[in-house]
């Protein structure tokens, strides 16, 4: 994350997507997993693989999804908004304070229960932040 900062820059806020960022993924590995274990317990063997294959097809997804997950940041420093993200390949977006507007926060309902939203700071969005209020204030 360092690479990332100019000298004498300072991090501000760091965090990782909020968990709600892994309900679809994993909601969908779970049905893979729900059909590919129904047909593991049926009696034909032929039916037998193929829900042999959902099981794991699942699990890699789920395995991709946790990982992506927790390979993605969202760090404020005093200068810039950056999003770091990838797994095999490390991608950085960044966009400097000086050279955008105000940092806009959306939140839906089910956001406000949860205490996530979406950072748009010009052309970098970010969504399922972790207490984007407190982004937006750290940005203004």
């Amino acid at each position: 994350m360092r690479g990332y900062l100019d000298p004498g820059e300072t991090v501000r806020f760091e965090a990782r997507p909020h968990t709600a960022a892994l309900f679809r993924p994993l909601s969908r590995s779970l049905l893979l997993a729900l059909v590919g274990g129904v047909l593991v317990g049926l009696s034909p063997p032929a039916l037998g693989v193929v829900g042999a294959i959902l099981l794991g097809i699942g699990a890699l997804l789920a395995l991709r999804a946790v990982m992506r997950w927790d390979r993605t940041s969202l760090v404020v420093t005093t200068e810039k908004l950056l999003v770091i993200h990838g797994v095999a390949r490390r991608r950085a977006a960044a966009v400097r304070f000086a050279r955008i507007g105000p940092v806009e926060v959306e939140q839906g309902l089910v956001g406000r229960l949860f205490g996530y939203g979406t950072v748009i700071a010009g052309d970098l969005e970010s969504p399922y932040v972790p207490d984007p209020r407190r982004v937006g204030r750290l940005t203004a």
